[in-house]
């Protein structure tokens, strides 16, 4: 189910000049996401690595159009590629799957492959009730190749609408885990509907 009783979305980014909003209605994705490159990066920085760059930005912003996210940014410390990226959109499932509980056994019958334990775990956030999912699992399940993608999920029931949002953020860097979670709690708590 899709509502039209709001606007949109807003989303507290943490440390913003860490943060590159995706511009998700941008008509040329392209010599934007050059554009961003070009204000991130260093002017000495090489054309392949600046191109590279841009072409990193361009496929998150391809991601998150296709996902019809509400909104998208990914976090890019100064000078550094990108470790994570974070997307809100909303679900279209039917009134009666509307509910926590639903949430947790869909998260639960989920066929993965996952790697180690699911977490999850039933939060309240400012805008409603949710289901915090943590999983580890391979970015391409049906081949040897790929990596391990790390991503926590907030499923919100947003108490003043009748529809649900999945709030992501998910990384490949080793080592920034907890950080990183603790960001996707601050990220969830922030979303807002307007």
């Amino acid at each position: 189910m899709v509502t039209d009783d709001w606007r949109q979305c807003r989303v507290m980014l943490p440390a913003p000049q860490n943060w590159l909003v995706l511009d998700l209605r941008n008509e040329d994705p392209e010599a934007w996401a050059r554009e961003v490159a070009a204000l991130h990066l260093a002017e000495d920085t090489p054309a392949e690595a600046r191109d590279a760059f841009a072409m990193d930005v361009l496929w998150y912003w391809g991601v998150a159009v296709r996902l019809r996210a509400l909104c998208a940014a990914v976090l890019a410390p100064p000078e550094s590629a990108i470790i994570a990226s974070y997307t809100v959109r909303e679900l279209r499932i039917p009134p009666e799957s509307l509910t926590v509980t639903a949430f947790r056994a869909e998260a639960a019958r989920a066929e993965g492959p996952y790697f180690g334990e699911q977490g999850l775990t039933e939060v309240e956030l400012p805008l409603g009730p949710a289901l915090r999912v943590h999983r580890l699992e391979p970015t391409a399940p049906d081949s040897d190749g790929g990596s391990i993608v790390e991503g926590l999920a907030h499923y919100v029931l947003p108490r003043k609408y009748p529809t649900a949002l999945e709030c992501r953020l998910l990384w490949s860097t080793l080592g920034f885990g907890e950080e990183l979670e603790k960001i996707a709690d601050e990220l969830a708590e922030s979303v807002l509907l307007e």
